[in-house]
């Protein structure tokens, strides 16, 4: 017998950490793991955070000990990263902040347990095998950590890496952010490898081997130009969440943005989401149709967010996008909304302590259609999302390649100062170079921004300021080989390779 001294390969196994230090090592590693996300952006970071918890893992002497590491770096990475989640609820939504802080923790929690789920599995191989199991089982957990439930795959690790300078964002465009995660956490493992003498040299093959690819990938056009460039108008209200809704400013926040439609010079001029706070129908006739004229006179269009009742006889709002001016009247509706922010689970049951605790306007929304076709405006066919829609991809892809351009409306004044906004433009950065589209980000306090096919941010607005961004984009044809398959060949493959490290361990 070994009593997990010694591994499947024969190698000696050190000796156990110690609890606390296990704890405090990993919950460090992610704690740090969130400066290589936007703001600092310090992509390495990141690599360097997961290589710890992957060293962890190939050693532990148990799988429980594993996930423990993994449940330590899973509330690091989180409880530093999401923390703006008890702005929305105590400053916005008018949680006492005693209740507020420990629901933030507890949904940090709930995240570790995917991180934990990934490094348990990788442990229940042996220890020469673990550094290929544990990215494969990483980004299947990030899989399911951005499904079940509705999901919440924010701080993906794949995100991190979305800066062109990072080899491993060209991966994007054919596997996804959650390719990207695998090939994140197999050059996290790879970096484990280095300290053994007998494997740092197919180690760094194999990193070179990563870099080269991701760099190759990234340099291939994966899109083509269609048609002439556009001139936009994207519209920043910086309007304070706190007085959106109030009686007394919805006079000058109707006039500010008709102000700005009014002075726009550019075909398109696009509005945030829900810049302009009443219903559809309550809105005054001559109010659309000033904006209307305005965007005729350019020969263009104009799309602004608003609120929709749902159709006669029911009582549902919808979170939704119109346009106005030369091309007809269209629309979207959101689709995937926020658990609790937009619609409360398990209503029946959960409804009267929530609304009880927590006070968000419109909290009880209801879902636009899954497929919606892009909005056919300035000669151009742009695929609306609507803010927290964009950090799904697959879903985002739905209307590729028929849609030529991404536009992303948004209003992230819910987390006040806090890094939500910036890490927030970086998935749509992802957005962009998985779909192989410009993304035109038209948001209410920040960050207003267009970015290239390529990710790259190409001119933004500073937040919290009231201004308006005009840039020249260009619509693309064409698609993606994420945008064909979504996520499906990166989930295969991570299954397939758990599958065949299982198959070898029963060899004899």
């Amino acid at each position: 017998m070994t009593n997990g001294l010694a591994g499947a390969g024969g190698r000696a196994r050190p000796k156990a950490v110690p609890l606390a230090l296990l704890v405090l090592v990993t919950l460090i590693a992610g704690a740090v793991s969130v400066l290589g996300f936007a703001p600092l952006s310090l992509f390495p970071l990141a690599v360097i955070g997961i290589g710890v918890l992957a060293w962890y893992v190939t050693h532990a002497t148990r799988p429980r000990d594993a996930a423990l590491a993994g449940f330590a770096f899973g509330l690091g990475l989180f409880t530093c990263g999401i923390g703006w989640i008890y702005v929305a609820l105590h400053t916005f939504g008018a949680m006492p902040a005693w209740l507020a802080a420990p629901v933030t923790l507890v949904f940090a929690a709930y995240l570790a347990l995917f991180p934990a789920l990934a490094a348990g599995v990788a442990a229940q191989f042996p220890t020469t095998l673990r550094w290929l199991a544990f990215p494969a089982a990483w980004a299947l957990s990030e899989w399911l950590r951005g499904w079940l439930f509705t999901g919440f795959p924010w701080l993906s690790t794949g995100y991190s890496q979305v800066a062109v300078t990072s080899p491993f964002g060209g991966f994007a465009p054919v596997l996804g952010v959650f390719g990207v995660s695998f090939v994140t956490a197999l050059a996290g493992s790879a970096l484990t490898l280095l300290i053994e003498p007998a494997r740092r040299i197919p180690a760094l093959a194999g990193l070179a081997v990563l870099v080269a690819v991701g760099y190759g990938l990234g340099a291939i056009p994966w899109t083509a130009p269609r048609g002439k460039p556009l001139d936009v108008t994207l519209v920043q209200g910086n309007v304070a969440q706190d007085m959106k809704f109030r009686e007394d400013t919805l006079i000058r926040t109707l006039v500010s943005y008709e102000e700005a439609v009014a002075k726009a010079t550019t075909p398109l001029v696009i509005l945030p989401e829900t810049a302009l706070p009443l219903f559809l129908h309550e809105l005054p006739a001559e109010y659309l149709e000033r904006l209307r004229q305005h965007a005729v006179r350019r020969g263009g269009d104009v799309i602004f967010g608003v609120f929709e009742n749902a159709p006669r006889g029911s009582d549902g709002v919808f979170n939704a996008v119109t346009s106005l001016g030369v091309s007809p009247s269209q629309g979207y509706r959101k689709h995937h909304l926020v658990p609790f922010g937009e619609f409360i689970p398990l209503k029946a049951m959960l409804a009267p302590v929530i609304n009880e605790w927590l006070h968000i306007p419109l909290s009880d929304q209801t879902r636009g259609e899954a497929r919606q076709p892009p909005l056919a405006v300035a000669g151009q066919k742009i695929a609306i999302n609507i803010c927290y829609e964009d950090v799904f991809g697959e879903e985002i892809v739905r209307p590729l390649p028929e849609a030529t351009l991404l536009a992303n409306v948004t209003n992230d004044a819910w987390y006040g100062e806090s890094w939500a906004a910036e890490q927030h433009m970086q998935i749509s950065q992802m957005r962009a170079r998985e779909s192989g589209r410009w993304m035109l980000r038209a948001t209410n306090t920040g960050k207003t921004a267009v970015i290239d096919e390529r990710g790259q941010v190409r001119a933004s607005l500073p937040q919290f300021r009231e201004d308006v961004l005009i840039a020249s984009v260009q619509g693309m044809s064409g698609a993606t080989p994420y945008a064909m398959a979504g996520n499906a060949p990166v989930m295969l493959i991570a299954a397939a390779v758990l599958g065949a490290l299982r198959w070898r361990m029963r060899r004899p």
